[in-house]
């Protein structure tokens, strides 16, 4: 995660671990996400961290779901979060669950009952959370934190044999009413929870919160680093109280600043609130921040890590630039996507003095930008050409560099044609465009003299393959969707997707399969859906071939 400008903070604090010979050099970071819902953009940055980092310094990290809230979680997501970790390029030393530690914890939580530092309270939520004060108003001590050791560990054993229903009772550290930090004012370590968990089925109905879990598990597992995000900057004075009054291995957390996107939204709440409304057709829509939407769109593993690398390590939150993102593909795609000729909406140009009948193939690049050249592919060409109809215009101004009568225009990797004329129907519709061809012309050996101005796509007529594409946009029409009044769905984008269904691409594309990449020329980049089926071709724009966005923003 190192750039330019030198090692961040981070990477100079496990340096220095390292040279004090802290935990004898030894590095070990975690990546510990929630199985309730997929992995998104911000998440990306996060496993780049804990995993670059451990690999920086000749470490390790472990994977450890954080399954806690058993109502939330599926192993749906579970298997979906290590898919998109090994999407992105990294491999986890172990993986674990909270719950495979469940029992330990239990035990935790019985150790500090017997020092006193825990009690079961049998108050409702709502008058814990009365109870706890405000930031600048201490709270006020519960009517059952003097409870005896023998008679909270008597509850405490009762709520594991699910005598009580859920709320009727819960257990919470005893550490101090009137911190400033709300945190440490006698937090909750376990609540009860009738639920069916996806790995312990059964066998529990307490579970321990966050806070009592988290910092256990890394202890358990002797992390050295455990590294998460600012918002978690309050819990730190908890988990370390934990850890201290258990006489645990020290495990230390650090924090960065999360990665925030504009023109989206990050939380899992939301994020399926989207996908239950059915404002998205589900995790994977590719208008969604989610890796697995990234995947399906077209996003390489390469260009995200990029992007991470380019966010950087911080301590102070910010917006970043969904433009920063795009650029990150674009530069990846580049050098990897074949040049293809895709026409979106078709109109015939017919060259009348090119023979009827006759076909010839025509050589194409298919990428000058990368490494090899990319090699080469055969176009077919004959006198019935699909070009876009936003290519020719009846009146052209001036600065019209396409097609238009008596204008000429060279067709890529082809001829120079001059538009003679063109056809309507009754309604008025341009139909037909009607030109002639310099045969002398011909790209890679032309002889005839000609100059033109501009180069347009085509593709041949008759060799032609229809197919549907899908023209992705940003999902939100305002920069922070979650900082505006009212309910953020409001502000989802309506034209955040357009699909085209009888596109004509050319007969190259026929064999074209998912994790494949193409730049059609002048359009932008794009990738196969995983809704193509034999007979029917789908493709996804992953990004303009330029930022349109902020000049449409600009406009209005």
């Amino acid at each position: 995660m190192s750039t330019e400008k030198g090692p961040n903070f981070l990477e100079e604090i496990i340096a220095e671990d390292i040279a004090n010979g802290k935990n004898n050099g030894r590095v070990l970071t975690r990546f510990p996400p929630e199985p309730n819902g997929y992995l998104h953009i911000g998440h990306s940055k996060s496993i780049a961290v804990n995993f670059g980092l451990a690999d920086q310094f000749n470490g390790k990290t472990n994977l450890r779901f954080d399954d806690t809230n058993p109502e939330k979680e599926e192993t749906e997501y579970v298997e979906s979060i290590k898919k998109d970790i090994r999407w992105l390029g990294y491999n986890w030393a172990n993986e674990f669950y909270a719950s495979d530690y469940f029992d330990k914890i239990y035990e935790f939580a019985v150790t500090l009952i017997k020092n006193g530092l825990a009690y079961v309270d049998d108050s409702s939520a709502e008058q814990i959370a009365a109870m706890k004060g405000t930031p600048t108003e201490a709270g006020k001590e519960s009517p059952f934190r003097k409870r005896s050791m023998e008679e909270n560990l008597d509850l405490f054993a009762r709520m594991r044999n699910a005598e009580f229903k859920e709320g009727e009772k819960v257990l919470r550290a005893k550490i101090d009413m009137t911190s400033p930090n709300m945190h440490l004012r006698d937090p909750l370590m376990y609540r009860i929870k009738h639920v069916h968990h996806h790995r312990t089925g059964d066998k529990w109905c307490i579970y321990p919160m966050y806070d009592f879990a988290h910092g256990q598990s890394d202890a358990i597992e002797e992390i050295t680093h455990s590294i998460c995000t600012l918002e978690f900057e309050v819990h730190k004075p908890l988990y370390d109280w934990f850890i201290k009054q258990l006489n645990l291995f020290p495990s230390h957390q650090y924090e960065f600043a999360r990665l925030n996107l504009n023109y989206t939204v990050m939380s899992k709440r939301k994020l399926l609130q989207l996908v239950n409304e059915k404002h998205v057709t589900g995790w994977d829509d590719p208008r969604m921040p989610t890796i697995s939407a990234l995947r399906r769109r077209g996003y390489t593993p390469e260009s995200i890590r990029n992007f991470a690398d380019k966010v950087g390590v911080a301590r102070r939150e910010n917006m970043i630039d969904v433009g920063l993102l795009e650029f990150c593909i674009r530069e990846d795609l580049n050098k990897k996507a074949n040049r293809v000729m895709a026409v979106l909406d078709p109109i015939k140009l017919i060259i009348t003095n090119y023979p009827a009948g006759q076909t010839e193939l025509l050589a194409a690049e298919n990428n000058p930008e990368a490494e090899n050249h990319g090699g080469s592919r055969e176009l077919p060409f004959s006198n019935e050409l699909w070009i876009e109809r936003d290519d020719f215009m009846e009146n052209a101004p001036k600065k019209f560099f396409r097609l238009g009568v008596g204008l000429s225009v060279r067709l890529k990797s082809a001829y120079i044609v001059t538009c003679d004329d063109f056809k309507k129907d009754a309604e008025g519709n341009i139909t037909e465009i009607h030109c002639r061809y310099i045969p002398e012309s011909k790209s890679g050996s032309d002889t005839s003299g000609m100059t033109v101005k501009g180069t347009i796509h085509w593709v041949n007529v008759a060799q032609a393959i229809t197919a549907e594409v899908r023209l992705y946009d940003r999902l939100f029409k305002v920069e922070d969707p979650s900082s505006e009044e009212g309910d953020f769905k409001k502000y989802i984008n309506p034209d955040s997707l357009h699909i085209i269904k009888n596109a004509m691409v050319e007969p190259s594309l026929k064999e074209a399969k998912e994790g494949q990449f193409f730049q059609f020329m002048r359009k932008g980049y794009f990738c196969i859906d995983k809704d193509t089926t034999e007979n029917n071709l789908v493709f996804n724009r992953t990004v303009t071939l330029k930022d349109a966005w902020s000049k449409e923003q600009k406009k209005d």
